[in-house]
């Protein structure tokens, strides 16, 4: 008798716990809250990583730009000129932007090769009169000059369980390349590059 008994108080048991729906809303909500929290930790992740994005092309760009319409440059001066990134990239942290500066002169070939080229953060600039490979079709255009600015920096992401993902995939690296024409003379020379 005692496990019939024990299973007529398990099946009455289970019956009346399927009629009550006093909890419902409450389980509902707590199965559901995992994956809210989820997609607004990711919507907060995607909005920093564009603004980032966005402030590296904005830098990349305005670099390119005053130094494109500057007729002689020094070493010095280009230092100048990159503190503009650090400004634009407020308030992100910007001690790890990478920057190269590279004037490209094209001769009545088309063919397309470093004139002078500068890098302030410690990496080697591009070696003088080595061929340049990326200079955009449309731009190779005989007899002319370009500036180039290659701004990278890496971004690491808001993980909010650091075991979830690896560190070597948590950091993307950010970059941007622009060229722009000089504005003033055949070209912009560099003293001391």
């Amino acid at each position: 008798m005692a496990p019939r008994g024990l299973l007529i108080w398990l099946a009455s048991t289970a019956r009346r716990f399927a009629r009550d729906r006093k909890g419902v809303g409450a389980i509902e909500f707590a199965i559901i809250f995992p994956v809210l929290i989820m997609l607004y930790l990711g919507a907060f992740e995607i909005t920093i990583g564009l603004s980032v994005s966005k402030r590296t092309t904005r830098a990349a760009g305005t670099i390119a730009d005053i130094i494109s319409q500057q007729q002689s440059v020094t070493k010095s001066s280009l230092a100048d000129i990159a503190k503009a990134a650090p400004a634009i990239f407020a308030p992100y942290n910007s001690s790890s932007l990478s920057l190269k500066v590279t004037a490209i002169q094209i001769d009545a070939s088309a063919n397309p090769t470093v004139l002078w080229s500068w890098a302030p953060s410690g990496a080697a600039p591009y070696a003088k009169n080595s061929t340049v490979s990326d200079v955009p079709a449309d731009m190779k255009k005989a007899n002319s000059f370009l500036i180039r600015s290659e701004l990278s920096t890496p971004y690491t992401l808001f993980v909010f369980a650091p075991d979830f993902m690896p560190a070597n995939v948590r950091t993307i690296t950010i970059s941007r390349r622009y060229f722009y024409r000089q504005r003033q003379n055949d070209n912009i020379p560099c003293g001391d590059c």
